[in-house]
């Protein structure tokens, strides 16, 4: 039993050519045929996460981004230096679909038992290709709604979220006491404030505006360190000496803050020595790289002592190493606390066309903190 739906429904698109050229484009694609386990969805929420932006704009370089085709079917173009095309190999030539996680509504189920409790139901999925009118999944990639969530509730119910509560378990795993976590006025950030309030977990917020300090002092955070102030690293070694933090999670990736973070927590732990030691505190410090909103090199100065570690951090090797029953831990909780501890907030709601608005793309591809776009694509 199905609803009927259109034949074909609108994608949206990225190509990267072998001559060093970014397309994105609206693509007509056929609704697929759920299989027994599989559910379609009717897209109506789903969000341009920095994660979504490397696929969808890849290397390219959006200075050179022009608009083409019509208002209902816009066109992108821009060059992709030659360095980055090195990195891009396994996907030239090749149109892609973008979108990491999205909500809707199902309209065609398959035969199982599974699949169709869900049709008619208001879920929120994780699977790639979101982007897109209708969307096919199978039944253990999406979650059904809380009754009353609307799909602008959860439509950002997977990669924040869960990325944000991975940091905590990650710090039980590790044995660690506190976290720091950079970039934190984000949605990502505001959800790893009330996450760590309510588990007693030790925080550092850093940010980089006073607006961003008291939107997180509204929420209750307790150290909130701005990375513009002139004493800085004062009041960020004081504020990891104070919690103990050894471990930090870090979404800029380029420049300094990363070793600025290292070093901290180096002087912090220095400050507890009993002895000097020309080899440093011997403390382990422990920063992972979890985003890139600066893309250039990442700075490791002298001074974090010899006891260092910096590395990247991806959510699904995460959830994969935390085994079954943690997943289904974590998924419970934020569909337990989706309007609250796990709420996001948009800055404008887009539809697929409107993706494709060279202003709107510049805009949402700046990446700036506590901006966040979601495409609709039913708009």
């Amino acid at each position: 039993m199905s609803q009927t739906v259109p034949a074909t429904g609108l994608q949206l698109r990225s190509l990267v050519t072998k001559d060093g050229k970014l397309e994105l484009s609206l693509a007509e694609v056929a609704v697929p045929e759920p299989g027994p386990d599989d559910v379609v969805i009717q897209i109506e929420a789903t969000p341009i996460n920095p994660s979504d932006l490397g696929l969808l704009v890849g290397g390219a370089d959006m200075r050179t981004a022009k608009a083409s085709g019509t208002k209902e079917r816009p066109v992108i173009t821009a060059d992709v230096p030659q360095a980055a095309l090195r990195a891009m190999a396994a996907r030239l030539d090749q149109s892609m679909p973008v979108g990491n996680e999205g909500a809707g509504v199902v309209v065609k189920a398959g035969s199982s038992p599974a699949a169709q409790a869900l049709l008619g139901k208001r879920v929120t999925g994780l699977g790639g290709e979101m982007y897109t009118q209708y969307r096919m999944l199978n039944v253990a990639q999406v979650m059904e709604l809380p009754a009353g969530a609307t799909s602008r509730d959860g439509a950002s119910c997977f990669v924040n979220p869960l990325t944000a509560l991975s940091f905590v378990e990650t710090m039980r795993m590790e044995g660690r006491k506190g976290i720091v976590h950079t970039a934190a006025a984000s949605n990502l950030g505001q959800m790893l404030v009330k996450i760590c309030q309510k588990d007693n977990v030790p925080l550092v917020n850093i940010v980089r505006k006073q607006e961003q300090a008291d939107l997180l002092k509204g929420l209750g955070a307790k150290y909130v360190v701005d990375s513009t102030s002139p004493n800085f690293m004062e009041e960020l070694i004081t504020a990891l000496a104070e919690t103990d933090t050894t471990l930090g999670f870090d979404a800029i990736g380029g420049g300094p803050l990363a070793g600025q973070l290292l070093i901290a927590m180096e002087a912090a732990a220095s400050r507890k020595m009993k002895e000097f030691s020309r080899y440093g505190s011997g403390q382990e410090t422990q920063v992972y790289i979890y985003g890139r909103l600066d893309m250039s090199p990442t700075t490791v100065p002298p001074g974090v002592g010899f006891a260092w570690n910096l590395s990247g951090y991806l959510l699904t090797p995460f959830l994969q190493k935390a085994g079954a029953e943690v997943r289904a831990k974590m998924r419970q909780r934020v569909m337990d606390e989706l309007t609250t501890t796990f709420a996001s907030h948009y800055t404008a709601e887009i539809s697929l066309a409107e993706a494709l608005d060279l202003d709107t793309l510049h805009a949402y591809n700046a990446k700036a903190t506590g901006t966040k776009y979601l495409i609709n694509p039913a708009k």
